[in-house]
């Protein structure tokens, strides 16, 4: 016992020592990116005259002028409103189509299901800059360029792939014993997936439900593209020609992007639950 006791102290220490470096590592690397989020939050905070006498300081002074701005001036009410137009259809276009195509590869035998799904994980290998040309074209001939269908379904596209793959992993790894049990007790195909299967995946469904809306608010390529008139500029385009088409105000530039940012943070705050859980869910499935 004797020998015991010396031996330990040392290991503990180390032990202690090895937190301490990885807790301070940590830290140091949290607050180097939470840097730039809370001074974004301080210039938008901050008076206009303040902003332009000392830029880095943090909530040296308090008004909201700036946010005022970016609102009225900056156009940016709209720009929310278009945002919610563009980012809630499209995602709830992904998410009925995903689950329902991944229950289909995963539970459906049907002739050439392992063709059609590699076909679909191609849509993951395939960047979206090879093809956004020609589908502008393509959008343009079907008259549905500059137009909230068209830019709804090119959203959608580019998040189907995953989608699909991301749905078809959870469903494969249900038990087959619930689906033959509610065939015994006379469930038509649709009964067993909305009532056995799909509610043993809401915590994949509200996952890909943030993660494709955090995606689609955040795109900014697809709405310069195929919105050319800007009728329905969502945040991000509107932000971005908010800087190019005026003298760079860095008070209301701040308050734009606090304004930009802020709706997607509650939501993930509000769903963080449910996206670590199915995402995690899904990487122990494999």
């Amino acid at each position: 016992m004797s020998r015991g006791v010396p031996q330990g102290r040392p290991r503990t220490s180390r032990a202690w020592a090895g937190l301490g470096a990885r807790h301070l590592v940590l830290g140091i690397t949290a607050a180097i990116m939470l840097f730039p989020i809370v001074l974004t939050v301080s210039t938008a905070l901050k008076t206009p005259g303040d902003v332009k006498v000392n830029p880095f300081g943090l909530f040296t002074s308090f008004s909201t002028a700036n946010i005022e701005s970016a609102w009225t001036t900056g156009a940016f009410s709209s720009y929310v409103l278009n945002s919610f137009l563009l980012s809630v259809p499209s995602t709830a276009l992904v998410v009925v189509l995903s689950t329902l195509g991944g229950y289909a590869f995963a539970r459906l035998p049907f002739p050439g299901r392992d063709l059609a799904f590699y076909l679909v994980v191609v849509g993951l290998l395939v960047p979206f800059f090879t093809y956004m040309i020609p589908l502008y074209f393509q959008l343009r001939g079907m008259g549905l360029l500059d137009s909230l269908v068209g830019t709804n379904l090119v959203l959608a596209s580019t998040g189907l792939s995953f989608g699909t793959f991301f749905m078809r992993a959870f469903y494969s790894d249900l038990p087959t014993e619930l689906e033959q049990a509610a065939r015994m007790d006379g469930a038509s195909e649709w009964q067993i997936f909305l009532r056995v299967m799909l509610p043993l995946t809401t915590s994949a469904v509200g996952a890909l439900a943030v993660f494709t809306f955090l995606q689609n608010w955040n795109n900014f390529l697809v709405p310069l593209l195929y919105i050319p008139s800007g009728e329905y500029r969502p945040l991000t385009t509107g932000l971005y020609l908010f800087l190019g088409g005026r003298s760079v105000d860095i008070g209301p530039l701040a308050a734009g992007t606090l304004i930009t940012i802020l709706p997607v943070l509650v939501l993930f705050v509000t769903m963080q639950r449910q996206v670590t859980q199915g995402f995690l869910s899904g990487a122990v499935k494999g």
